[in-house]
């Protein structure tokens, strides 16, 4: 495995861990079905080294693989503070570029397919959209929105509640403190990244601080190859909250599953077996 050290434009560094196949190529590769590389964006509050485990079980099936880093978690520095302006729209339109950029240099004739799990879907959904054609295809893992009607019963109301109260708590500290959450605090986050959770949770729609672009009017033109995975047992993306991402983009050939063993919401990670062949089947129909 080789790592490298991107730098972001407020000093942060973010690495990205390049695994490349190791496994037998199962069809031949030719211009017109070139290698896929699988680029993998963690979900809130998850280290990039955390996917480690999948990203080897997927180059054991012959691809190429890129894990990056949410900037300020896992091994990125330094750790959000109240200086960190960062939200979804710096993410997608600056720290994605440059993971991009060291993956086609690492990768120069495999297809990107960009993998985002929780809030990595969703920023793979606007980085996207942004980009268009450069992509081989999105796959989402236990992603959705946190659009409140998108939860059943009381975890509507409570994803509602919830998402406000982070970014008040945020906005008055002047970052998130999840640090100092045993379960569920989903880290130390940036003030800003925590506002944009917050709004998309509220309005159901993608309107970042900063954006230089309708993200939603992008998003619907999107021409994309989908596939969708929720998990049995996973409360933070229910079914409804998958649908509701996946309605954003009437335009794309949308593949779903439902993984039935009762992994939750980040079990599949160092559980991936049924996931990597759920994985390796539809990028092989590609």
């Amino acid at each position: 495995m080789e790592t490298v050290a991107i730098q972001a434009p407020d000093g942060s560094t973010i690495p990205v861990r390049l695994l490349p196949a190791r496994g037998t190529h199962r069809h031949p590769v030719t211009p017109d079905a070139p290698r896929p590389v699988v680029v993998v964006m963690p979900g809130l509050g998850v280290p990039g080294a955390y996917y480690l485990v999948f990203a080897r079980y997927l180059a054991e099936r012959g691809f190429d693989v890129a894990v990056g880093e949410m900037r300020g978690n896992g091994d990125s520095t330094p750790k959000p503070s109240a200086t960190s302006a960062y939200g979804y729209h710096e993410l997608v339109s600056v720290d994605l570029p440059a993971i991009f950029q060291v993956v086609r240099d690492r990768f120069p004739a495999s297809t990107p397919y960009l993998l985002g799990h929780s809030m990595g879907g969703q920023l793979a959904v606007l980085y996207a959209s942004r980009v268009r054609g450069r992509l081989g295809g999105l796959l989402l893992i236990a992603s959705g929105t946190p659009y409140h009607r998108g939860f059943r019963g009381v975890f509507g109301p409570g994803m509602l509640v919830g998402t406000t109260a982070a970014a008040l708590t945020a906005n008055l500290a002047g970052f998130w403190p999840g640090d100092r959450i045993t379960v569920g605090g989903f880290g130390r986050q940036s003030k800003v990244l925590v506002s944009d959770w917050a709004r998309l949770a509220r309005t159901g729609r993608f309107v970042p601080v900063g954006a230089d672009i309708d993200y939603e009017e992008r998003i619907t033109r999107l021409k994309l190859p989908v596939l969708s995975i929720t998990i049995a047992g996973d409360e933070l993306t229910p079914p409804g909250s998958a649908e509701h991402l996946l309605s954003k983009m009437p335009l794309s050939e949308v593949t779903t599953w439902h993984q039935p063993e009762p992994l939750g919401h980040n079990g599949w990670i160092t559980d991936p077996n049924s996931t990597v062949d759920r994985i390796e089947k539809w990028l092989r129909d590609r």
